[in-house]
């Protein structure tokens, strides 16, 4: 389908969906190389009800990366939805919520969609997003991480980036990723970028394809009176997979509660594969 019938089709699809927030306009169809997208009223705060769509279009064989420059929104109830393609329910790639700056996305496609939407009460700074097409032989950048440095300046198909986080902080996730071909014959980082989190601490809320989570100071011992606790999210529908390369824990006294929809499993044993839908 040519950029004009495409343009075309999502004018039509488009109509009724930009809606006014408190008076402000939101959203609409954005082109061009690069360019930003924000939050109504950024940095200053979004209003209640929003109900904002941005579509991104680029020419055939392109690919669009959106790296976030900040992002701010009450958890679990102002969401901002990321769509591969069309702003259709099947297309949906992930949903953003809460105050961590979320990893670089890169489109399979010429189109990425966004969807804003906020509750009735309480808001926060809201986000701001940089948004650049990338040819289909790139990668495009995984995004530097808090905390972290990021190794290598090259994002081409078949090149490869290495993350190290600052003294006192400790990589969760995998240190080195490719960028591989996908079946579209596009490319794409073959897992989710890393983070740092501090030595000592422990937990949070994890988001991703992929990743890793260790105890404390892993490999070395873990301390005494630790509690933690890690959520992993994942899209209605989908099965979340534990795989433990390495479990020990002293017997008797120190425990791992894995639960999900079924009944909570008290672990002690060694390794060991969880699935939870």
């Amino acid at each position: 389908m040519s950029l004009a019938m495409k343009l075309k089709c999502l004018s039509l699809l488009f109509v009724g969906i930009i809606t006014a927030a408190n008076g402000e306009n939101c959203g609409g169809l954005v082109q061009g190389t690069n360019g930003s997208i924000e939050s109504p009223g950024f940095p200053h705060g979004y209003p209640n009800y929003a109900n904002c769509t941005w579509i991104i279009i680029t020419g055939e064989r392109n690919r669009i990366q959106l790296s976030f420059h900040t992002f701010a929104l009450e958890e679990d109830f102002d969401i901002l939805s990321v769509f591969d393609g069309q702003p259709l329910q099947g297309n949906l790639k992930m949903r953003l919520t809460g105050f961590q700056l979320p990893s670089s996305i890169v489109s399979t496609g010429s189109i990425l969609s966004l969807w804003f939407t906020t509750d009735f009460a309480v808001s926060a700074q809201g986000f701001k997003a940089i948004y650049e097409v990338l040819p289909s032989h790139t990668c495009g950048s995984p995004g530097v991480i808090a905390k972290g440095i990021l190794h290598g300046t090259r994002f081409n198909i078949g090149d490869k980036i290495r993350y190290s986080c600052l003294s006192g902080y400790i990589l969760e996730g995998h240190a080195t990723l490719t960028c591989i071909v996908t079946p579209g014959n596009g490319a794409l980082w073959d897992f989710p970028a890393p983070f740092c989190r501090a030595e000592g601490e422990c937990g949070g809320t994890l988001r991703g394809t992929s990743g890793a989570i260790s105890s404390p100071l892993f490999p070395a011992e873990y301390i005494n009176n630790a509690d933690c606790s890690w959520t992993i999210l994942a899209e209605p529908g989908d099965t979340i997979a534990l795989v433990f390369t390495e479990f020990q824990l002293e017997e008797g006294y120190d425990f791992l509660e894995i639960s999900g929809t079924e009944a909570p499993s008290i672990w002690q044993v060694q390794r060991q594969y969880f699935c939870t839908a």
